[in-house]
């Protein structure tokens, strides 16, 4: 056993005592945030507008602070972009997380020198509860890589500014860094189809132990190492034993990951976003998520059917209920206050928090009454792809025909890449269908009263999405396509490539 390995096993009995303690007291540990937050913020322009030194108690919070998303603070993070300082939080912020918008742009999202280890530590933590539960930890003597976006940063304001995965790369621990994958000249190549190329060439030969990175780009990195090689994934690299994912829910990727890769190996599900580090899955016993409550965030929950209402009843994490979906709203020591991240996630403990990401709150399809959810879509595919195993799906997209060219009812257009087709693509389709039924009731009651006629399944030509998305700009790193859309811009701009 290398070093690193040897001297991570104490450092993650450490780390996951560390855990138990604020686990134990987790209701505590969220007031704690709350207080110290305000208290912190008080003088901030954001803190006088809200009038932070009159806020006593929770119900006080709520008073004070409206739930709000990027729209809503644009105004206070336009002035830190002037070069002003203490306006959602003090002083100015280490960074801006650079991320896309679909109603605003280019968002700039604020870290701070208080919340710059909430992004860090939580990846590195959530490694060594790994290494604590299974006591492996030989990896970390061999090459990892993190597929990401460029580190390269610019400044706004005089805040540096880039993508929160390139600035997480200028933190990798030093003990790291000599065995970190690609080089630093690979990583800042912005052409992402150039930089796999660059990847490869270098991680070709090496001994790679751990691979990190968003499902379909990874599944596009082994793609391209076995057009190359001829090879599993296993024999390119016999020492990979551990796949760390997020991002995206990975269930429609693993089949055809781990066929890729051509053996069953670990993966740890993280929970990050530009806003904060929200969770990680602490066990390979449990897919569900720990909810970090210690690190510098406030939690606020939204029930889901509530969310759109004027004044939508907002709880702490001790009013929530196991099985219910809820929208999380955060407030950080980075200055984001009743911030809707736009998440929507289900309770499957409370002793520990522990939870499943299961969509988005914008992306949903209720275009007749339905409000088909992500999470809906993805077990109903996954209960297709059970009964059809000769199945391997690359990638797929959700969205309503309203008035279809053939006339007859309204349906949900599945848009559907396929490694390998359905042996009976009518059956498969049917099996969604008969799912999605199961799993939503306003979807059954719309087929049963036809107003809606079952979905139909169009499957896709090889890299449709790929083509989709470099046709965008959106090649690589953090971005991905949305699974569900309540119009048909995504579908038909599919459709069309699909054609040509």
């Amino acid at each position: 056993m290398g070093i690193r390995a040897l001297l991570s096993e104490p450092l993650a009995r450490y780390i996951v005592r560390q855990q138990q303690e604020w686990i134990a007291k987790s209701l505590e540990v969220q007031e704690k945030w709350r207080k110290q937050l305000v208290a912190k913020a008080a003088d901030t322009q954001f803190g006088r507008d809200h009038f932070f030194r009159d806020i006593h108690s929770y119900s006080d919070f709520k008073e004070a602070v409206p739930v709000s998303d990027y729209e809503d603070l644009k105004g206070y993070i336009e002035k830190i972009k002037t070069g002003e300082s203490n306006v959602l939080w003090p002083d100015k912020p280490l960074y801006f997380a650079k991320t896309s918008g679909t109603t605003s742009g280019t968002k700039y999202i604020p870290i701070s020198k208080d919340s710059i280890s909430n992004h860090i530590n939580s990846a590195r933590n959530a490694i060594l509860t790994y290494i604590a539960e299974t006591e492996k930890a030989e990896f970390l003597d061999k090459k990892l890589i993190f597929l990401s976006g460029s580190p390269v940063l610019t400044e706004t304001g005089g805040v540096l500014t880039g993508r929160l995965s390139g600035i997480s790369n200028h933190h990798v621990p030093g003990y790291l860094r000599s065995n970190q994958m690609p080089s630093y000249e690979t990583n800042c190549i912005e052409d992402w189809e150039l930089k796999l190329d660059k990847i490869i060439d270098e991680t070709l030969h090496q001994p790679m132990s751990l691979i990190s990175g968003i499902p379909p780009w990874v599944q596009m990195y082994f793609d391209r190492i076995t057009e190359r090689t001829g090879k599993k994934i296993k024999d390119v690299f016999p020492d990979f034993s551990l796949f760390i994912y997020g991002g995206v829910n990975f269930e429609p990727y693993k089949a055809k990951l781990f066929e890729s890769i051509g053996k069953r190996i670990d993966s740890i599900e993280l929970y990050p976003a530009s806003e904060g580090f929200l969770a990680y899955q602490n066990s390979q016993e449990d897919e569900s998520l720990l909810l970090l409550l210690d690190t510098g965030i406030f939690y606020e929950f939204i029930p889901v059917e509530n969310f759109f209402d004027e004044n939508p009843k907002r709880l702490s994490i001790g009013e929530v209920e196991i099985g219910r979906n809820y929208a999380v709203i955060i407030n950080n020591n980075a200055g984001l206050w009743g911030y809707s991240l736009g998440d929507t996630v289900r309770f499957v403990s409370t002793n520990p928090y522990k939870i499943l990401v299961t969509g988005r709150i914008k992306h949903f399809i209720s275009a007749f009454g339905e409000h088909v959810i992500g999470e809906e879509i993805e077990k109903a595919l996954r209960y297709a792809m059970e009964r059809h195993p000769e199945t391997e799906v690359v990638e797929f997209t959700v969205a309503p025909m309203v008035n279809s060219d053939k006339g007859g009812l309204p349906y949900h257009e599945w848009l559907v890449e396929f490694a390998a087709m359905p042996h009976n693509s009518e059956q498969f389709a049917r099996d969604i269908n008969q799912r999605l039924t199961e799993l939503n009731i306003y979807y059954l009651d719309l087929i049963k009263g036809n107003i809606l006629r079952p979905l139909e399944l169009v499957p896709l030509r090889k890299n449709a999405f790929i083509d989709y998305m470099r046709a965008n700009g959106k090649l690589g790193g953090q971005n991905k396509v949305p699974r569900l859309s309540n119009d048909r811009k995504i579908a038909d701009e599919l459709l069309k490539m699909n054609r040509s």
